[in-house]
């Protein structure tokens, strides 16, 4: 599963070795969408932390459609990479 997908919002699949440029994109936005996720979660901490200085609503809303974003991301590539596991049952036929 790709990290990205459709227009109309349905996953999109490669069908791959994973060798290929489509999957080294794939892995390399997978890479930058978990870091900014981590950057805006330290953001969010550092935000709602005792004592920080209050946000505005509208600064709190931009805050909460980033980090929903974010998990969503973060949650499309646990899965594809969940995915990617085989498994337990056909790894042992396998072996």
């Amino acid at each position: 599963m790709l990290p990205w997908t459709s227009p109309e919002g349905k996953p999109c699949y490669l069908s791959s070795d994973g060798r290929g440029y489509l999957s080294t994109l794939a892995d390399s936005i997978e890479t930058v969408q978990l870091s900014m996720g981590q950057e805006l979660l330290e953001y969010a901490r550092a935000a709602t932390a005792p004592g920080a200085k209050a946000l505005s609503a509208n600064e709190y809303r931009w805050l909460a459609r980033r980090l929903t974003e974010a998990l969503t991301d973060a949650l499309r590539v646990a899965e594809s990479r969940g995915q990617r596991i085989p498994d337990q049952e056909e790894a042992a036929e396998d072996a």
